[in-house]
């Protein structure tokens, strides 16, 4: 069910910072922090955008799984590891941080299928970082020219206390 609603919310989300990005970057005479959050916006737009595209995929993997026609046992994504390990397999489980399909085998153990691709989580959580770092940034950098300005700016030396 999960997976549901971020395959359906996924694209929705990304589309709509895509637009607030765009027309964002379309005023850039408004100044550079409005480019700043533009820029963060479509970032965002590319880590929910890459977070789909791996969801789909377990998705699918899932539905595979599921699937209770012939030849549906051992479970079909779990056969990526070899069928004498598959043959073991009694159950499955959805990681969703990271993104993966976890085929469980009795004892405890469970063993990861390959069936995000493995550029996902790397560009879903570089750009996911590189969308909150942005803003932050941005935050950080007035706050500092804040604090310059009310202590007399850059060529005032600080008081120092005896």
């Amino acid at each position: 069910m999960v997976l549901l609603l971020i395959i359906l919310a996924g694209p929705v989300i990304a589309f709509g910072l895509i637009g607030y990005g765009g027309t964002t970057l379309a005023r850039r005479r408004e100044g550079g922090v409005r480019t700043v959050h533009g820029l963060a916006a479509l970032a965002g737009a590319g880590a929910a955008a890459m977070y789909t595209w791996g969801a789909l995929h377990v998705g699918m993997a899932v539905m595979d799984a599921d699937d209770s026609g012939a030849g549906s046992a051992p479970i079909r994504p779990c056969r990526a590891a070899g069928n004498e390990k598959a043959m073991e397999v009694v159950g499955y489980e959805v990681h969703y941080l990271p993104l993966d399909f976890v085929c469980h085998v009795p004892g405890g153990r469970d063993y990861t299928v390959d069936t995000v691709p493995g550029y996902v989580t790397p560009a879903a959580s570089a750009l996911g970082l590189t969308a909150v770092a942005l803003p932050l940034s941005t935050a950080f950098a007035a706050e500092f020219r804040a604090r310059r300005s009310r202590n007399g700016g850059p060529d005032r030396e600080p008081q120092r206390s005896q």
